[in-house]
């Protein structure tokens, strides 16, 4: 199957390995190893907490379909994407169950979508509208499929989802159209309790799992048979699993983790598997480093000294936690260090960056190293995918 068709989605990964001197920054290198424990951890970890709740992670994080597939060999059933155009890609690569946690709205995706659904895809897809899923039923009827479809439930995070109040009636209007089955619920919260943020996993993870199983009870009251409840981002996912009736948990992060999980508490900054390198430029004075990252190669989403994690800075700079990523613009990184410091123009540093995923989406291309220490350049193949 092929379904993405831009140039950049068809640059060849390296097939041998890569002379580390020649690697220009800024760069992302992931370690493998590591990679491969933190797929284990959450893998057992979940197991051991919930046998009977599955793994759906969530690619975003990653894009990179040979991860995928290492996630899916270590016992996932299946993937989760964020656009449809990721799960177009996952699919070239051979992954066949998908779930898509964001409505599909306008007629091009959803002819898209029932394209995938033709090539014998499992696509499960999300609505939280009335609207949305006349569409689908629409596009049903069009290209003659039946879309599995969630129902997205608003749970705190005020984001995309149907209300509690709202959810039954909507379902029975759903319910009515052809083309569509329910199979399930889903919602995403993240570290948030009682819709304010918070550094209390356990609290927030047992809120999300409890509402979501009072929806699903309320739901198959009205006769809508719900077979599905889908939760849990990596802060949350352990958490909510625990809560019985939960069947399904979609963290992402996990399998790198950045210093945002490792502020929360999930992960230790050592468990951190995919770090951003640059280069010392210029040492203006003598407590400040310009390096060759800004923001068009760390992400900037996560800003210092905000929310409930008081995170210093953009990101942790490996081996010297005083160190403080104070300001960026699109390509210098000011670094705050202390005067003594021993830092020279034309070293290279390697940074955690405070959120994983949208760092991996600023690059076009990352390098594995892998078990061996030998490095090769895989090509983020799901990257910069806006539609």
């Amino acid at each position: 199957m092929s379904f993405v068709t831009t140039e950049q989605h068809h640059r060849i990964d390296s097939t041998l390995p890569i002379d580390p001197e020649s690697l220009q920054t800024p760069y992302v290198m992931i370690d493998l190893a590591r990679t491969k424990r933190n797929i284990h951890h959450m893998t057992t970890t979940l197991q051991n907490i919930s046998p009977q709740v599955t793994l759906r992670p969530h690619i975003k994080t990653h894009k990179l379909p040979q991860l995928a597939k290492m996630q899916l060999a270590a016992g996932a059933i299946g993937i989760t994407c964020a656009k449809l155009a990721e799960a177009e890609v996952m699919a070239a690569a051979g992954i066949n169950d998908i779930f898509i946690g964001y409505p599909l709205i306008g007629k091009l995706r959803l002819q898209r979508a029932a394209k995938l659904l033709q090539a014998g895809v499992r696509l499960i897809v999300a609505v939280d509208s009335l609207e949305g899923a006349q569409q689908l039923s629409r596009a049903a009827s069009i290209h003659h499929v039946t879309f599995e479809i969630r129902l997205e439930i608003e749970t705190g995070l005020r984001r995309t989802g149907v209300t509690q109040e709202q959810v039954v009636a909507l379902a029975l209007q759903i319910a009515t159209l052809k083309g569509i089955h329910i199979t399930g619920i889903f919602t995403y919260k993240g570290a948030v309790l009682a819709e304010k943020p918070t550094t209390d996993l356990a609290a927030a993870g047992k809120e999300e799992s409890d509402i979501m199983i009072k929806v699903a009870a309320a739901l198959r009251e009205a006769g809508i048979a719900i077979q599905d409840i889908s939760v849990g981002s990596t802060p949350s996912a352990l958490h909510a699993a625990s809560t019985e009736g939960v069947t399904e948990v979609r963290p992402g992060t996990y399998i790198f983790y950045d210093r945002m999980q490792a502020a929360y508490g999930v992960c230790q900054l050592e468990d951190c598997s995919a770090l951003l390198w640059a280069t010392i430029v210029s040492r203006p004075a003598p407590d400040r480093i310009i390096i060759d990252t800004g923001s068009k190669s760390l992400a900037a989403d996560i800003q210092p000294q905000q929310d409930q994690l008081f995170l210093h800075g953009f990101g942790h700079i490996v081996g010297d936690a005083d160190a403080i990523i104070e300001r960026m613009n699109e390509e210098h990184g000011m670094v705050t260090v202390r005067p003594e410091a021993t830092y020279a123009i034309g070293d290279r540093i390697s940074i955690i960056p405070n959120h994983i995923c949208t760092t991996i989406n600023l690059h076009n291309f990352v390098y594995v190293k892998d078990e061996d220490g030998k490095l090769y350049q895989w090509n983020v193949a799901a990257r910069g995918l806006v539609y």
